[in-house]
């Protein structure tokens, strides 16, 4: 019998950090900074996600990034004698890698060689359903790709340049460039038309005037199960990085007897790549567009302050670190099994006012959906004294303007 089913691929994963005044172990960590242990256990997650099968890591603390190779020359040489061992056929990286130092890795370890980034647009890819989806991944794919082109020609561009010397090599190299370029130019038009889509629909539903709730929160902690528990809506949810890339929009009740839309977007990262945030930028366009964000964290991770900080500050990235925000802290039903009373847990400093839930097991719902009403209103009233301040400072103009 043989197998006919594609192998999984077998990774090897590499991290490396820069070394921090004071030294440390490889766990150490300078305040609001990711573990470098933590960073290297989210790659493992990602590979999974992707199909992967991890056969190996390492870890490396250097002064400075090898600008050729990324990590130093004694561990690249570390990394090709594992291999007969570990028989990795991948080795992913935790950064972005520059395409010479993709390249020269390519060489010295005659395998594979992926980014962190590479490996979210491949997980990006997988999980896109919808058109919009798959347009905006497209496009994240092809500005990646560009500037790493020439390493696929590598073996028809020895003929050199010059007259005389111009090879098959180098015009395929350009005829692709192009053809890249005018399928991005293309696509850049496509997700343009969505956004203008996008911004008709959520000018219906401001004509409406339903206030928006748009959730955040780092990927896998619980948004899309939080949104079901509120809506009663069938929503995806799987115990996945990036379960969920399209935005959903869901109509929850208030406890005042009133409603609010509710919509889920795609969860964040650390080192989330800026191709992705700029081609996913007609979905992120959701949470201009809403009243209030509630920021859900997953209160039981490990790096759950470094999570909760990564959201804050790509939400600060977005332009939105002024729009109110309500943080529920989420899965206190694991922290329960481990026998802690949901009533006597007290949030952490960094979550003060954050409200203790279970989207899961459905605790802490209606406390959430008050809190969420409250937000509201005080959002409404914040907005109708600006609008009567405003018109107050027009008819003080238009007096003056008459005397």
């Amino acid at each position: 019998m043989h197998e006919t089913g594609t192998p999984r691929e077998r990774a090897y994963l590499v991290a490396a950090d820069r070394k921090r005044p004071g030294g440390g172990g490889e766990n150490a960590v300078a305040e609001g900074r990711w573990r470098p242990a933590a960073s290297l256990e989210e790659l493992a997650l990602l590979a999974k996600t992707a199909g992967a099968k991890v056969v190996g890591t390492t870890f490396q603390r250097l002064d400075s990034f090898n600008p050729k190779t990324y990590v130093g020359r004694g561990k690249l040489a570390e990394i090709v004698a594992r291999q007969p061992e570990a028989g990795y056929t991948t080795v992913i990286f935790d950064d972005e890698l520059s395409p010479s130092q993709q390249r020269n890795l390519e060489k010295e370890l005659d395998a594979k060689v992926l980014d962190r980034t590479a490996l979210i647009l491949d997980i990006f890819a997988q999980h896109a359903r919808t058109r919009e989806g798959r347009l905006q991944v497209e496009l994240a794919q092809l500005e990646y790709i560009l500037p790493r082109l020439r390493g696929q020609w590598s073996h028809l561009e020895r003929l050199g340049a010059g007259i005389g010397t111009r090879g098959p090599g180098e015009t395929q190299l350009e005829t692709d460039r192009r053809l890249i370029r005018n399928r991005i130019s293309h696509l850049k038009k496509q997700i343009e038309s969505v956004r203008q889509q996008r911004d008709l629909h959520r000018r219906q539903r401001a004509r409406q005037g339903i206030p928006v709730v748009s959730l955040v929160g780092y990927t896998n902690a619980g948004k899309s199960t939080l949104m079901r528990a509120l809506s009663g809506a069938d929503v995806l949810v799987q115990d996945q990085l990036f379960a969920t890339l399209d935005p959903v929009t869901r109509r929850i009740r208030l406890p005042s007897s009133g409603t609010a839309l509710l919509t889920d977007t795609v969860g964040f990262i650390q080192k989330l790549p800026t191709q992705l945030v700029a081609a996913f930028r007609a979905t992120l366009e959701e949470l201009e567009e809403a009243t209030l964000l509630l920021h859900v964290v997953d209160i039981t991770h490990a790096d759950a302050e470094q999570q909760a900080r990564t959201v804050d500050e790509t939400v600060r990235e977005l332009g939105l670190g002024e729009r109110p925000l309500l943080m529920a802290l989420n899965k206190v039903d694991v922290l329960v099994g481990e026998g802690l009373d949901p009533a006597e847990l007290e949030p952490p400093a960094w979550a003060r006012g954050g409200l203790v839930v279970s989207a899961e097991k459905r605790w802490g719902l209606e406390e959430l959906r008050a809190a969420i009403e409250a937000a509201l209103d005080e959002a409404a009233e914040r907005e109708r004294l600006a609008a009567a301040q405003t018109r107050a400072n027009k008819r003080s103009t238009k007096d003056r303007e008459v005397a």
